[in-house]
């Protein structure tokens, strides 16, 4: 069996001999890295922060969008996503009421994180209670509907002509993170077989290649009476996660993986003690990630590396320049006046460049590309 050979970097000028460790006193790390995290990599030393431009011309640029500002719908094929591309999308679903019809996706799978609300999951698989913070793995194909007493938010990840799965943990073991035994499947329980017995006419709401259609059916499709397999709608709640921590040193956000496609990664950021080496860096270091265009949406909490999310806002880093922690957040980190993070984070990759959809100035809130300039304002340090 072959083994990976070990890879000493070139270096030059003043560095940091261990990554995110001791950077030295009067530079900014700066991370330029290939494959998310996990292929070529350097880190290189500023003088002023990488993010300290004075003006961002053109779309293609970092935003904040409030998502919070968004309509409802009663299907989610209703809501146009907020950033697409050919592989996959991402919608905020306001839903609030009870959906009248099924959905059905035939282009790929259907990741939902249920962010506020609660109610009843219906599906091919049977039945499941769902609450806030709930993720909801549907696979391509399923017929499901929820219903609710009161109303409910979704964060919706779709990838397109591919899957969604866990990742492979490697050395950490499959038990990290996440046990699989806490991954929750449908019930075909009482609840289940009363709705499949509720009369009248049924309608399918399904999408293919971007399009809808609608089928009807004269009595209620989801009368599954038992089924078998490895293949089902999977539930986790983000609750049930135990991120992966080092005391001195700040592991990448790749660590935080939770699910997977060919060309998304999906990475749940959960509280956690912050490190206690006082060498160590306590925020999210400056980087460039050239692969991949970076989705942050902000499910509970106050982000330790950012001072202007509120709950169900989202930023997006487009691949192509760096990003970093916002000026507040960066000399909190330097004081070290706090030990653990409290935020519920969604961070979200895709590995082909999105577009953003036209958005009104209330959700895509204007000049976030110029949120970093106090890093020119004697504040940086």
């Amino acid at each position: 069996m072959s083994q990976p050979r070990v890879s000493f970097p070139l270096a030059q000028g003043t560095y940091s001999r261990q990554a995110h460790v001791a950077v030295p006193p009067n530079t900014f790390e700066r991370e330029h890295a290939r494959d998310g995290f996990a292929g070529p990599v350097s880190h290189l030393y500023h003088r002023h922060a990488p993010t300290s431009w004075t003006s961002w011309v053109g779309p293609h640029r970092p935003r904040l969008l409030d998502l919070n500002e968004l309509p409802g719908a009663d299907s989610p094929w209703s809501v146009r996503p907020v950033v697409f591309n050919s592989r996959g999308s991402v919608r905020f679903w306001k839903l609030a009421s009870s959906m009248k019809t099924l959905c059905r996706n035939a282009d790929g799978d259907t990741l939902l994180l249920l962010h506020r609300g609660a109610g009843q999951l219906f599906c091919d698989y049977g039945h499941l209670e769902i609450r806030e913070g709930d993720f909801l793995l549907i696979p391509r194909g399923t017929m499901w509907r929820i219903e609710t007493s009161g109303s409910c938010e979704f964060l919706m990840v779709e990838t397109v002509g591919d899957r969604f799965t866990v990742p492979d943990r490697g050395m950490l073991g499959q038990h990290a993170q996440f046990d699989p035994a806490v991954l929750d499947i449908p019930q075909l329980d009482a609840a289940h077989f009363a709705q499949a017995d509720m009369p009248g006419e049924w309608q399918v709401l399904g999408k293919r290649a971007g399009t809808t259609f609608q089928v009807t059916y004269p009595h209620n499709p989801l009368d599954v009476v038992g089924w078998k397999g490895d293949l089902c709608v999977l539930r986790l709640n983000v609750d049930q996660i135990r991120p992966v921590v080092s005391p001195r040193y700040h592991l990448p956000p790749s660590v935080h993986t939770t699910f997977v496609s060919e060309r998304i990664a999906i990475c749940a950021f959960c509280p956690r003690p912050l490190e206690s080496d006082p060498q160590a860096q306590r925020v999210p270091f400056f980087h460039s990630n050239e692969d991949y265009d970076e989705l942050l949406f902000l499910h509970r909490g106050n982000f330790f590396s950012k001072d202007h999310l509120r709950a169900g806002m989202m930023t997006f880093h487009p691949s192509g320049f760096s990003h970093g922690p916002a000026p507040k957040a960066y000399r909190v980190g330097q004081q070290r006046s706090r030990d653990h993070t409290d935020e519920i984070g969604i961070n979200i990759d895709f590995r082909d460049p999105l577009e953003v959809a036209d958005l009104s100035a209330a959700v895509d809130i204007p000049d976030y590309a110029l949120s970093w300039t106090e890093y020119n304002e004697g504040e940086k340090r």
